[in-house]
C-alpha cells in the first residue's frame, strides 16, 4: 500500500513561486509585471512543465524537522558546528553510492548556482576558459559570462536519442592550454544520461592528463530510474585533488527555496580561498530540512521514483501514439524529459513561445540549453498524472494543428 499521495494537486499561486509568477522573465526575458505580454491563456490556465522543481509536496520528513527547529523559537545567526549534519550526509552517500569524503572537505553554499559562480571566479584567470558538454544547463554558460571567461563546448553525440560523449572532441578541447576548468553534469541535464563507470573513467583520464580543475554537479544523483546507479566522479577519481563535488537535497526533496547545497572541495588552498570570501552562515531551517531528508527520506524517495518511472512510461506511450515523428527515450535520471521535435519544427522557431501561445504549456525550448539542442523541448514530468496528461494532450494538439495548417 502506498504511503504518499503524488496525485494531489497543490495550489502554488500567491506564494511568490518562480514556477507560477516568474515565467515571463525567466523564459521570455520580459518583466514579470509586463502587461503588454498577453497570452490566449490566463496565468492560472497554463500547464507548467518548465522550471525544475516539482509539483509534489515537500515530504513530512523535511517539514517535521523544520517544525521541530521552529519550536526552539529563536532563529539567530547559525552555522554548522556539530558533526551531526556531516554524519547524516556522509551516511547517505555511503549507503547510496558507496562513496565518502573527509569532514574538512565539506562546505555549504546557498545553492549550487552561487557555488558555480564563486568557484569559477576562484579558479580561473580572466583569459582562461571553462569547458562543458552541450546541450547544457544554461547556468554553466552564465557562470563563465559572469566572471568574464570564455566558454568552450563539446557536443554530445546523439545516437537516436541516447547521448554519448565525443571523447576525441572533448580531449582536443581539454588540451587547450587556456582551458583550465570543466563543469561536468553527472547525471546530465537536460539529456538525463547516467554516466557509466567506463565513461567516467575515460573522462577522468582526460581530466588528469590535462590537469584540469573539475566541478562535478551531481544535484540529480538521487533521481534515477529503477535499475540505474549513480557513480560520483569522485569515486572513480579518489585521489584527484582538483575535483569539487556539488550535491543537494533540493531537487530530490523539492526544497530548492531553502537555498542550501553541499560543496565538497578536496584542495586545501581552494577551501581557504572559499572560506575567505564566503559568508559561512546558514539558514537554520535549511539545515534542519536537509537533516530530515538525509535521516528519514528514503521511503518517500523510493515511492517518488516509482511514480516518476510511471510518468516517463506514460509520456513515452503518449508521444508514440500522438506525435509519432517525435524522438524520445526515457531519461536514465532526473524528472526531465528531453524530446526531439525536429520533424515538426525548424531550428529558428522559438518552441517556448510556440507552446505558450498555442498550447497554454510553459516549457523550455532547446535554444535555452546553449547549443546542440535545436528543436528539442525539456518537459518537467514531476507532477500529478492528471496534470501531465493535460500537458501532453495540449502539446500534441498544438503540433498537430500546426501540421494541418501547413497542408
Amino acid at each position: 500500500m502506498k504511503k504518499y499521495n503524488f496525485d494531489e494537486i497543490i495550489e502554488r499561486r500567491n506564494t511568490n513561486a518562480l514556477n507560477t509568477d516568474g515565467f515571463r522573465s525567466y523564459i521570455f526575458g520580459a518583466s514579470d509585471d509586463d502587461e503588454s505580454m498577453k497570452f490566449p491563456y490566463e496565468d492560472d490556465e497554463f500547464i507548467r512543465m518548465w522550471v525544475a522543481d516539482m509539483e509534489f509536496a515537500t515530504p513530512d520528513c523535511v517539514l517535521d524537522k523544520i517544525r521541530e527547529r521552529l519550536d526552539k523559537r529563536i532563529l539567530g545567526y547559525t552555522r554548522i558546528f556539530s558533526n551531526e549534519y556531516y554524519n547524516a550526509f556522509r551516511s547517505w552517500c555511503e549507503k547510496r553510492y558507496g562513496w565518502s569524503f573527509e569532514k574538512e572537505e565539506l562546505l555549504t553554499s546557498n545553492g549550487i548556482i552561487p557555488a558555480l559562480y564563486a568557484l569559477t571566479g576562484h579558479i580561473l584567470e580572466k583569459d582562461e576558459k571553462l569547458l562543458f558538454l552541450t546541450p547544457s544547463y544554461a547556468y554553466f554558460q552564465y557562470s563563465a559570462d559572469a566572471n568574464g571567461n570564455e566558454a568552450v563546448y563539446s557536443n554530445l553525440i546523439n545516437n537516436d536519442g541516447y547521448f554519448e560523449i565525443d571523447y576525441e572532441d572533448f580531449a582536443k578541447k581539454a588540451s587547450d592550454e587556456k582551458t583550465k576548468l570543466l563543469i561536468f553534469c553527472n547525471p546530465h541535464n537536460p539529456t538525463g544520461r547516467v554516466w557509466k563507470k567506463d565513461e567516467l573513467e575515460k573522462i577522468g583520464e582526460i581530466i588528469e592528463e590535462n590537469n584540469l580543475w573539475v566541478i562535478s554537479d551531481e544535484i540529480h544523483c538521487d533521481l534515477l530510474r529503477k535499475g540505474q546507479k549513480h557513480i560520483p566522479l569522485g569515486k572513480v577519481m579518489p585521489n584527484y585533488k582538483r575535483l569539487i563535488t556539488c550535491m543537494a537535497v533540493s531537487k530530490t526533496f523539492n526544497t530548492a527555496g531553502l537555498m542550501f547545497s553541499n560543496v565538497i572541495i578536496r584542495d586545501e588552498e581552494l577551501r581557504e580561498k572559499w572560506n575567505k570570501t564566503h559568508i559561512n552562515f546558514e539558514n537554520p531551517l535549511s539545515i534542519a530540512g536537509a537533516m530530515g531528508a538525509y535521516e528519514s527520506g528514503e521511503d518517500w524517495l523510493e515511492e517518488l521514483r516509482e511514480y516518476l518511472d510511471n510518468n516517463f512510461k506514460v509520456t513515452e506511450e503518449y508521444l508514440k501514439e500522438n506525435l509519432p515523428k517525435s524522438k524520445f527515450r526515457i531519461s536514465e535520471a532526473t524528472y526531465l524529459a528531453w524530446v526531439d521535435l525536429s520533424e515538426y519544427f525548424q531550428a529558428e522557431e522559438d518552441l517556448s513561445e510556440f507552446f505558450a501561445y498555442k498550447a497554454g504549456v510553459l516549457l523550455e525550448g532547446g535554444r535555452m540549453f546553449v547549443q546542440n539542442s535545436d528543436c528539442f523541448i525539456r518537459l518537467n514530468l514531476a507532477m500529478p498524472k492528471a496534470m501531465l496528461m493535460e500537458g501532453l494532450e495540449r502539446i500534441s494538439e498544438a503540433v498537430n494543428n500546426k501540421i494541418d495548417a501547413q497542408l
